[in-house]
């Protein structure tokens, strides 16, 4: 494979074990992968070398993950970002999926399912789109006071107006088009990421407390993205 034609990682990540570990699995897979060793240093190879996607640690010295994250959403919404990070409770990853992170793998990992997961977020955008005509194609949608624009990426909703990531917007579409469908997880990352039906995780669930704080009025009784026990979720609403 040429250069050129390689997909190019940037890999933000302080321990130099693990960093140097990444770079040579990630370049074993065909990947151009760049180190940056602090905060500050990952914005500026990130606004130099245009990574196709960034795996970025949360406790690096000079600027933290999230200041870093926030910087890089507020000027493109849509480059795959996956954190890796020893601070994995709930409270964390809720924290990097309120600032627009595609997904979040604790420390230490499976490196097996690093790269699964990398793979995933630089194809899952293509899939989209061979995939775009079976989903919801309208511009704006509605419900119980709530407003998507699917154009500019922009939701007003009871936190007032947000911006919304690439990847909320797919499973938007895919809640939206199946209103009134149960869908079991399993569906939801095979139609959101191109997971295999066996792979097992909690990401979806991530989402849906994300969902449920931006259009819910009480997100502890969820009016539109409800659970289905033994079977998932289902998104409806009478509006």
């Amino acid at each position: 494979m040429e250069t050129s034609e390689k997909k190019r990682i940037l890999v933000i990540e302080d321990e130099k074990h693990i960093a140097d570990g990444l770079k040579l699995n990630l370049k074993l897979q065909g990947y151009d992968v760049k180190i940056a060793s602090d905060g500050v240093t990952g914005l500026k190879n990130w606004e130099s070398w245009h990574p196709n996607l960034i795996v970025l640690d949360i406790m690096l010295p000079v600027m933290d993950g999230y200041s870093v994250l926030r910087n890089i959403r507020a000027q493109d919404e849509k480059l795959p970002v996956l954190i890796l990070s020893a601070k994995g409770n709930a409270e964390d990853k809720i924290k990097g999926l309120r600032f627009g992170v595609d997904d979040y793998l604790s420390k230490p990992f499976d490196l097996d399912e690093f790269l699964l997961r990398i793979d995933r977020l630089l194809t899952k955008q293509n899939w989209y789109h061979n995939k775009e005509e079976d989903l919801y194609t309208q511009e704006k949608y509605s419900f119980g006071g709530n407003e998507i624009d699917f154009i500019t990426y922009k939701a007003k909703c009871k936190k007032g107006e947000i911006i919304l990531t690439d990847q909320e917007v797919i499973l938007l579409k895919i809640f939206i088009t199946n209103k009134d469908k149960p869908l079991s997880r399993k569906e939801l990352l095979k139609a959101g990421w191109g997971y295999s039906s066996d792979t097992s995780t909690r990401t979806i669930d991530n989402f849906i407390v994300r969902f449920r704080k931006y259009f819910e009025k009480n997100p502890k009784k969820p009016q539109f993205f409800k659970s289905m026990r033994s079977v998932g979720y289902i998104f409806n609403h009478d509006d």
